[in-house]
């Protein structure tokens, strides 16, 4: 059964929703207060975050943020907000999925499911890496078992599309999420950093085989 916990102060689309995803093998545990769902979260294992933006005492892209920093957990935004820069932010702050309300729930537990099948063949990627493995407690990152020595802005910067494997990930991704870059560093620097960790993991930095460019977007870590 997946197990979901959702942030949403709205009781009825609670009530509605935890009796539709019974019938679709999902448990709901829903918090009104954001404080609360994300003490939940430190304490509990779900696999996914159903998130309201507009909440009591703490908004929800800020609720976004705060998951992410401390979760690698999957998130989907449930929202009446549709503006693109409340959206452009959650993604931005590591949101998988933005679903503007009102919508049919069977379009949700669909995305739930999509984004379930993801994570568990990113995990079973994960055990058999060939690549890139991330000790999160030691702070080390290895290519096929041997340590590369990063400095702390290069570890966080590797762990992080470690991390995002496979997807894009934007400069501006990274000057939110890494906390050992100022949010006032440029972009420039951010291509400087990738540059040295290229020269740490890669047979040819200038034919770079696993952190790929994407001209005037961001990065993208194969690790497979």
């Amino acid at each position: 059964m997946i197990n979901i916990l959702m942030i949403e102060d709205d009781i009825e689309i609670a009530e509605l929703l935890t009796k539709f995803f019974q019938q679709n093998d999902i448990k709901l545990t829903n918090f009104e207060k954001p404080e609360l769902g994300i003490s939940a979260l430190r304490i509990n294992k779900y696999d996914l975050v159903l998130l309201d933006l507009s909440l009591p005492e703490i908004d929800g892209v800020e609720v976004c943020k705060i998951i992410r920093k401390n979760s690698n957990i999957p998130i989907i935004i449930s929202s009446a907000r549709s503006d693109i820069k409340d959206k452009t932010l959650c993604y931005e702050y590591g949101a998988d999925d933005y679903l503007s309300k009102p919508y049919d729930p069977q379009e949700l537990v669909l995305k739930i499911q999509s984004i379930i099948r993801r994570e568990n063949l990113n995990t079973k990627k994960e055990k058999n890496n060939i690549f890139f493995k991330n000790d999160e407690n030691k702070k080390e990152i290895r290519k096929n078992g041997k340590l590369i020595d990063f400095t702390n802005a290069e570890y966080n910067i590797m762990a992080y599309l470690i991390k995002k494997s496979g997807f894009v990930v934007t400069r501006q991704e990274l000057l939110i999420n890494v906390e050992s870059i100022k949010y006032e560093s440029t972009y420039k620097s951010i291509d400087v950093l990738i540059g040295r960790i290229r020269k740490k993991i890669e047979q040819n930095s200038k034919k770079p085989r696993y952190i790929k460019s994407l001209r005037g977007i961001g990065y993208k870590l194969i690790n497979e």
